[in-house]
């Protein structure tokens, strides 16, 4: 071999090794989704990857189950432990059964926070809410109230899982304001499991079980659509409002048909920028997941954790046929 030859190589070889521990230095953070395929987690997903381009030193690692159990994101997590990430943002399915799987992860020197829906404190360290839980309350339950008749109406909820962590937070907070709004009966709630089918039979089964029903209150982007569609099937637009939390894309043909007035939802792009950026500054060690701590979350500002390590990200936004046009096309 010629000296320029053994050169050539010389500077091939160093090259490659310096480009594998670039890439080695990048963070790689996994975004956990209740469940893959559905419209709010693939939107997070997107400011995630906005986050990472921002960041320019982050792999984002977009990863679930196929459905929406716990026992599917222990697997996905086992999975990630075993590829060594280095941070963990997870949307639980359930508050509690994930916890032994992410403590090991945290002794494992894993970063591990959650978002959206939420982990009980051992198991992570700390917890991104989309928007403050009574707040939600209040909004989801006002925006059945306000389209009722004046006489009132019997409102009914058909939630997620029995086991999820925010919609049962959400729900506990809106019965806690039920007395303000005198115009409506909370008559009951049913669980679609975040799944089409499932969803749009519960929503029939609501409106065959109280023929008087005025209004679905969804807080699931999976529910609410359905509870829409079996609202239009039973020929009851104008009959029984469709509310809750929705995604505009997702939402916006039910709004212009009228069977849904108004919902609200925050941004899920926000949403998953925000947790990724909370992940990125604690598992740099930049920013420390303890009380009172203040961590920056890019263009969203910065948060600051309450006594329980967790800390809202923005207020919900009502959407309606006046700005339904507007962010369908984004989200």
């Amino acid at each position: 071999m010629s000296i320029l030859s053994k050169i050539l190589t010389t500077a091939a070889v160093a090259g490659a090794l310096m480009t594998g521990a670039a890439q080695a230095e990048n963070l790689r953070i996994a975004l956990v989704a209740k469940a893959l395929g559905i419209g709010f987690f693939e939107a997070a997903n997107k400011g995630a990857q906005e986050a990472a381009q921002e960041l320019g030193d982050v792999e984002i690692i977009y990863t679930g189950p196929t459905d929406t159990t716990a026992e599917g994101q222990i697997e996905v997590i086992n999975s990630l432990i075993a590829q060594r990430v280095d941070a963990i943002a997870v949307s639980a399915n359930d508050t509690d059964a994930l916890v032994p799987t992410l403590k090991k992860a945290m002794q494992r020197g894993i970063t591990v926070i959650s978002w959206d829906s939420g982990v009980a404190p051992a198991g992570r360290q700390m917890q991104l809410n989309p928007s403050s839980a009574p707040l939600i309350g209040n909004t989801i339950i006002k925006l059945a109230a306000d389209h009722l008749p004046p006489e009132g109406g019997e409102v009914a909820v058909l939630s997620a899982t029995t086991t999820s962590t925010n919609q049962n937070t959400w729900i506990a907070e809106m019965n806690k304001v039920a007395g303000d709004y005198p115009n409506v009966r909370v008559v009951g709630t049913v669980y679609g499991d975040d799944l089409a089918d499932k969803s749009y039979r519960e929503a029939q089964g609501l409106m065959q079980t109280y023929p008087n029903l005025k209004a679905i209150i969804a807080p699931t982007s999976v529910g609410i659509v359905a509870a829409a569609q079996a609202v239009t099937d039973a020929g009851k637009i104008g009959q029984v409002n469709v509310t809750g939390l929705g995604l505009p894309s997702e939402m916006a043909g039910h709004v212009k048909s009228g069977v849904s007035e108004s919902f609200a939802i925050w941004n899920p792009i926000d949403l998953g920028y925000s947790a990724t950026m909370a992940a990125y500054h604690l598992a740099k060690g930049d920013a420390k997941a303890e009380p009172g701590a203040t961590i920056p979350i890019g263009r969203m500002g910065e948060i600051t954790l309450d006594e329980n390590t967790e800390a809202a990200m923005a207020d919900p936004f009502v959407y309606d046929a006046g700005n339904i046009d507007q962010f369908s096309s984004i989200f």
